[in-house]
C-alpha cells in the first residue's frame, strides 16, 4: 500500500476525519496537527520516541508526524511508572498523555506550514508494540512499515467493501495492535470517520451507535457483557460489522451480541507478534472453522502447531506459534488450544485449558481462568500449584453463598478429581463477579495474580462526605473524592476518573447507613453516567427510598450538572 501517505497528503481538507466530544474535526484540521507534530520531531534529537494519547484523532496525527519526521514509536498499553521506567531506556522523549515525571511534550495548536511529505521506505522500522500480558509478562514487538500497510491492506480487501463510509466506534484502546489497526490505521486509510474517545459506558455506546451507519470494534469482555435492558434497536439499524479480537469470544457471548446488536461478530484471530491471521463469523459456516485473512498462508507443523507466512508476520519465512491447529476443508483451520498451556507440575504434564474446561462442564462455573504460580507466589512449599479464578454460574453462586468458600473449594475439587490429576487440583481460588480486564479488554496475568496479594493498600477508598439535608426517606450528601481513592487505579493515567460501579456501591452503602436499609441488592434500572466524576471536584448524592417499590433512587450531580442516576431494587 506505497499510496497510503500520497491518499491522506491529497484527500479534501474539508473531508470529515472524525468526531471529538460531539462535534465534527474536518481532514485539513487533522492535517495540521500532522505537521505540529512531524515539527516537534524534526526539532528533536534521537530516533525513538513514546507515544501514548487517549484521543484517536490525535495519537493518529501523532504517529503520522512521527513518521514524517523519521521517528520510531514505541507505544504502551498503559503510563504506569514501571512501564514508564523501562520505556526510558529506551526512547529520547515522551510524547502525549504521559506523567509530569516523563516530562512529556505536546505541540501548541496547528501547524500550517508546509511539510515535506516523503512517505517513510517500507523496511522503515515505524513501530514497537507489546504483548498483551495475557500469557506472561508483556514483551516488545518491533515492526516495519509494510508489517502495518499490508495488515490495513488484507483488512480492506476482506472487509472494506461491506463497511462503505461507516464511521468507527470503539470501546478498545488504540494503544494495542488491535485497536491501533482497526480503530487509527485502518479508517485513516480508507477515510472512514473516526470517534475520537473510546465508549466506556454501554449507555452512551448505545446511543451513538444509534446515530449513523456505524462499524463497532469491541472484545470478548466488552460484548458478553452488553446489558439486555438498553435499546439496541437503533444499533441494529445502523451497524454494518462488528468486531471482535483480543481472545476468544466463546458462543454463547457471540449469540448474545447477534441477539442485541442484530448481527454475529466477526472474530479476527492474530497475535501482536504475527499480526491478523484468520477470521470466522458464527452462523456463517456448520463449525468453528477460521478462514485465512488475504495474503496470509499457513501450515501446521511436524508438532501440530500452526505457522505463518505473510507480509503483516514480517520478514523471514514462516513464523511458528504456540496455538494447536487442525486442517479443515480447503484453507480453513480448528484452533485446538495453545501449547504453552501445558504446565509440570510434580513431573505431571497438565494442560491449563483442560481444567478450565472442566470446570466449566460442571454447570457451577460460568467463566475461569487458571495460572500455574511459580515458586515466589507460594504461600508455602516452594513448589509450583494452580491457582483458580472462576466466575460462578446463579447455581453456583447460590451454593457459594449457603455453605462458604471452603465448601466450595471442596466441591469443585471433587468435580474436577473426575478428569484431573490431583497434584494438578488447584489449591488457591479467587471467586469473582467478573474476570478483570484491561483497556483492550484483555484479562493479564498480571490482574489475576494482584487479585493473589495480600490487601496492603492504605489508601482511600471513601470521599470526603457532608450530610446536607436528611429525612426519613431521602437524604442530600456532599462528597469530595480525594486524588488518591484506590479506586482511580487504572482509571485512568492520564485523568482519574471515578469507576460507574464504585458509584453505584457508594450509594447503596450511603443508603444504609443514612436511610436505614437493610435490603439486599436485586437489580439495578434506568442506569446512567452522563459526566465523569474527577478527583477535588464537590458533587452531590441524592438518595430517595421508595418504601411502596422498595428501591433506592440515586442521582450525583453537580453545578457542571448531571453526572449519574440510577433505581437500585432491594430484595429480601
Amino acid at each position: 500500500m506505497s499510496d497510503f501517505f500520497t491518499r491522506l497528503a491529497t484527500r479534501d481538507v474539508n473531508a470529515l476525519a472524525g468526531w471529538r466530544a460531539g462535534q465534527p474535526v474536518s481532514h485539513g484540521a487533522w492535517l495540521a496537527r500532522v505537521r505540529a507534530w512531524a515539527a516537534l520531531g524534526g526539532r528533536m534529537a534521537g530516533t525513538q520516541v513514546a507515544l501514548y494519547v487517549e484521543d484517536s484523532l490525535e495519537f493518529g496525527a501523532a504517529l503520522f508526524g512521527a513518521w514524517l519526521s523519521g521517528k520510531t514509536v514505541w507505544m504502551p498499553a498503559d503510563t504506569l511508572p514501571a512501564n514508564c521506567a523501562t520505556l526510558a531506556l529506551q526512547v529520547t522523549g515522551f510524547w502525549g498523555d504521559f506523567p509530569a515525571s516523563c516530562a512529556p511534550v505536546v505541540p501548541a495548536g496547528g501547524d500550517d506550514a508546509a511539510l515535506a511529505w516523503t512517505a517513510p521506505a517500507p523496511g522503515f522500522p515505524a513501530m514497537v508494540v507489546y504483548t498483551s500480558g495475557s500469557t506472561g509478562e508483556p514483551a516488545p514487538i518491533h515492526k516495519q512499515l509494510a508489517q502495518l500497510t499490508g495488515e490495513v491492506e488484507a483488512l480492506d480487501v476482506q472487509f472494506g467493501a461491506a463497511l462503505d463510509d461507516a464511521e468507527v466506534l470503539a470501546t478498545v484502546s488504540h494503544q494495542h495492535i488491535y485497536g491501533l489497526l482497526f480503530r487509527v490505521l485502518w479508517p485513516l486509510m480508507a477515510g472512514r470517520a473516526i470517534h475520537a474517545a473510546r465508549h466506556e459506558y454501554p449507555e452512551t455506546l448505545a446511543q451513538a451507535l444509534a446515530a449513523r451507519p456505524c462499524v463497532l470494534l469491541g472484545s470478548p469482555a466488552h460484548l458478553k457483557r452488553l446489558p439486555e435492558h438498553l435499546d439496541w434497536q437503533g444499533a441494529r439499524t445502523q451497524l454494518r460489522a462488528v468486531f471482535s479480537s483480543g481472545g476468544m469470544l466463546d458462543a454463547d457471548a457471540s449469540l448474545h451480541a447477534r441477539t442485541l446488536l442484530g448481527q454475529a461478530p466477526i472474530e479476527v484471530y492474530g497475535s501482536s507478534e504475527t499480526g491478523g491471521i484468520a477470521w470466522r463469523q458464527r452462523g456463517q459456516q456448520p463449525d468453528e472453522g477460521w478462514s485465512p485473512l488475504p495474503f496470509v498462508h499457513w501450515r501446521a507443523g511436524d508438532d501440530g502447531l500452526l505457522e505463518v507466512d505473510s507480509v503483516q508476520a514480517g520478514p523471514g519465512g514462516w513464523h511458528p506459534l504456540s496455538d494447536r491447529v487442525e486442517a479443515l476443508d480447503g484453507a480453513r483451520f480448528l484452533l485446538r488450544g495453545r501449547a504453552d498451556r501445558i504446565v509440570k507440575i510434580e513431573e505431571k504434564r497438565v494442560s491449563l485449558d483442560a481444567v478450565e474446561t472442566a470446570l466449566l462442564g460442571s454447570g457451577l462455573v460460568r467463566e475461569a481462568r487458571v495460572l500455574a504460580l511459580m515458586a515466589q507466589h507460594q504461600e508455602s512449599h516452594q513448589r509450583q500449584s494452580l491457582a483458580a479464578f472462576v466466575v460462578l454460574t446463579a447455581e453456583g453462586a447460590a451454593l457459594l453463598e449457603e455453605g462458604g468458600k471452603n465448601a466450595m473449594n471442596t466441591r469443585l475439587r471433587t468435580l474436577l478429581a473426575a478428569s484431573v490429576e490431583t497434584v494438578a487440583l488447584p489449591r488457591r481460588w479467587r471467586y469473582l463477579e467478573r474476570l478483570p480486564v484491561n483497556a483492550q479488554g484483555k484479562t493479564t496475568q498480571a490482574l489475576l495474580l494482584a487479585l493473589l496479594e495480600p490487601a496492603q493498600d492504605s489508601r482511600p477508598r471513601r470521599p470526603a462526605l457532608r450530610v446536607i439535608e436528611q429525612d426519613p426517606a431521602r437524604v442530600l450528601l456532599e462528597l469530595t473524592v480525594p486524588p488518591d481513592l484506590l479506586y482511580f487505579d487504572g482509571h485512568f493515567s492520564v485523568a482519574p476518573v471515578l469507576p460507574g460501579v464504585v458509584q453505584v456501591d457508594w450509594a447503596i452503602g450511603y443508603g444504609r447507613a443514612y436511610l436505614g436499609l437493610t435490603g439486599v441488592f436485586a437489580g439495578i434500572n434506568a442506569l446512567k453516567f452522563q459526566q465523569m466524576i474527577r478527583p477535588l471536584h464537590p458533587v452531590q448524592l441524592e438518595l430517595v427510598h421508595d418504601t411502596h417499590k422498595n428501591s433506592l433512587n440515586f442521582r450525583y450531580f453537580s453545578d457542571a450538572g448531571a453526572h449519574a442516576s440510577g433505581r437500585i431494587l432491594l430484595g429480601t
